[in-house]
């Protein structure tokens, strides 16, 4: 019933007990009650004894439930977020175990709280405010500027991370992140102490981390404090016996000039870091206006992308290896193009670093490997056995089931193993694990050939290189670009050359330009050429017109 308090209760039954004995007094007295005086006397002592008996219950009765109905006010109080208030005093007299419990209860809860709530606010790695806690603080602290004056968001992605997780583990990495934002709060300290306020850290997801200067006198100061981020992320780190060297790319954006909000400051800042990772890695760039066109026109590039995959708008030409020996094509590098309906004939190098970025790359791998599949059968069938080489990117390669895809467009279109030939880059080659390998072995013994791409560009570990599957080796054209004129770059390329044969594997070069440089190289010991000074890349009818060439059965002499 609604309102009615333990107490009350327990005042009620102490009222029926001293009745219950009330009554038994008065009827046990009967017998000696024979007269008015007889009967007053039984009356009171059935009085006495009810009275004696209500007192008595309701003492011991009521003080436990009075403790009890304080026990439960408390906790309706707790209930409504009163979690400071102690335990009252009476409820630690008459229910000393009630009390300890509800007072280690409350005390759970607190920390519990406590704990929720800073992570909701600070990231648990570096200790640093967290995405939702540093975008709520920059917003307050730009609505409440009223001062005239510039502000600056930092936005900082470390270079080289990933390989320091993939090496070291996840441990080392968390451990790397919490020394790089123990150094941002050095440069932000420093940056209060010269009069730019109370700059905010916060780290807002894997290896990105943002700086908020509230106020500056002019944009050469932003300058100023991106240099002292690069310089403090420069320095070696040193964890345990691991030492690791990192850098950081830095986008700066400045309110109000390259927005007024968190969120168009933000964009500004992103899309000046992505200029600066292009740029080279490990350096600063200032948000401008041609960087935001040159942003909306690469989104705009990758929406036109996924629709160009859909229509069909793209197409594979052919550049011919040549045995300079005998002067055949014995291999040939199927290179994609992009008919653009508004931008005529797109090259690769426009538009495949936005499929990389983007991940349209995995889409755009999946188009060449059928087409190339279907070709390389249709050749096959006709007589023409030119191996047909096709780039891999790493994102197609990190794919789980990349190899499963490859196996089952050979398979749809009955292409031949050895009429196929992967190319990966040095530095992938180099990072590639152990469960990759196997399999670029299992296939390279049904008798896809494998060729490591762009040699020179990377840095290699000869051993690595000689326990790779790889059956040729393609050097880049930066080895061979001033061969006819430096004496110091054909040392190079004939060391170069001379190592890569040595380990048994066939030495192809690209961005043979000129006769010179082709002469230089034949006198080297090279034999297979790829440039535009044999052939440029054309289309498969004009490149079998050129190139194709059938073996014509032999004549029995009769």
């Amino acid at each position: 019933m609604q309102g009615v308090t333990l107490t009350s209760r327990a005042t009620a039954f102490a009222c029926a007990a001293g009745a219950l004995v009330f009554i038994l007094s008065l009827v046990l007295g009967q017998d000696q009650a024979t007269d008015i005086d007889g009967i007053g006397r039984s009356l009171i002592i059935a009085i006495l004894c009810g009275t004696l008996s209500w007192a008595s219950a309701r003492q011991t009765v009521t003080t436990t439930a009075s403790a009890i109905d304080g026990a439960t006010e408390r906790l309706l109080a707790a209930a409504h977020g009163d979690l400071q208030s102690a335990v009252p005093a009476d409820i630690g007299h008459e229910l000393p175990d009630l009390s300890v419990a509800m007072e280690s209860l409350f005390s759970q809860v607190r920390t519990n709280l406590e704990h929720v709530q800073e992570l909701a606010l600070f990231d648990p790695v570096t200790g640093l405010a967290n995405r939702a806690s540093f975008c709520r603080q920059v917003e307050r602290m730009l609505g409440e500027r009223s001062e005239e004056g510039l502000a600056a968001l930092f936005f900082i992605d470390l270079d080289g991370f990933k390989s320091v997780n993939d090496t070291l583990g996840h441990a080392a990495g968390d451990q790397l992140l919490a020394r790089v934002a123990g150094r941002l709060r050095e440069v932000a300290m420093a940056q209060a102490s010269a009069g730019a306020g109370d700059c905010l850290i916060g780290r807002l997801a894997g290896d990105e981390f943002t700086l908020f200067v509230p106020a500056m006198p002019d944009l050469d100061t932003a300058c100023r404090i991106a240099r002292a981020i690069q310089f403090a992320l420069g320095e070696r780190f040193d964890l345990g016996s691991q030492h690791v060297d990192l850098g950081a790319s830095i986008g700066i954006a400045c309110y109000p000039a390259h927005g007024d909000t968190l969120s168009a400051l933000l964009r500004s800042a992103d899309i000046a870091m992505y200029h600066a990772k292009h740029q080279g890695r490990n350096r600063a760039e200032m948000f401008t206006t041609e960087l935001a066109l040159e942003a909306a026109d690469r989104a705009e590039l990758e929406r036109d992308l996924l629709l160009g995959l859909q229509r069909d708008e793209f197409l594979l030409e052919f550049q011919p290896q040549i045995e300079i020996v005998s002067g055949r094509a014995i291999g040939v590098e199927a290179l994609v193009r992009w008919v653009h309906p508004e931008r005529d004939l797109v090259m690769p190098g426009s538009f495949v670093p936005v499929a990389e970025e983007s991940g349209a790359i995995v889409a755009l791998g999946d188009w060449v490997m059928g087409r190339v599949c279907e070709t390389a059968a249709r050749w096959a069938r006709a007589g023409v056995m030119q191996r047909i080489a096709i780039n891999i990117s790493s994102r197609e390669l990190a794919q789980a089931d990349f190899f499963l895809r490859l196996r089952h467009a050979m398979d749809a279109h009955q292409t031949p193993a050895a009429m196929l030939e992967l190319e990966i880059t040095e530095s992938l080659a180099m990072d590639m694990k152990a469960q990759t390998l196997d399999q670029l072995s299992a296939l390279r013994r049904d008798g896809v050939r494998v060729a490591i791409d762009d040699f020179g560009t990377g840095y290699s570990n000869l051993s690595r290189l000689r326990e790779l599957p790889v059956d040729r080796v393609k050097i880049d054209r930066s080895l061979v670009r001033d061969i006819a004129v430096s004496a110091e770059a054909r040392t190079i390329c004939s060391a170069v050359v001379g190592l890569i044969q040595g380990l048994g594997m066939e030495v192809v070069v690209e961005g043979v330009e000129t006769e010179a440089q082709m002469d230089m190289l034949r006198v080297i010991g090279c034999t297979l050429f790829q440039g535009y000074h044999l052939a440029r890349p054309t289309g498969e009818a004009d490149y079998l017109a050129r190139f194709a060439f059938v073996p014509q059965p032999e004549r029995r002499s009769v």
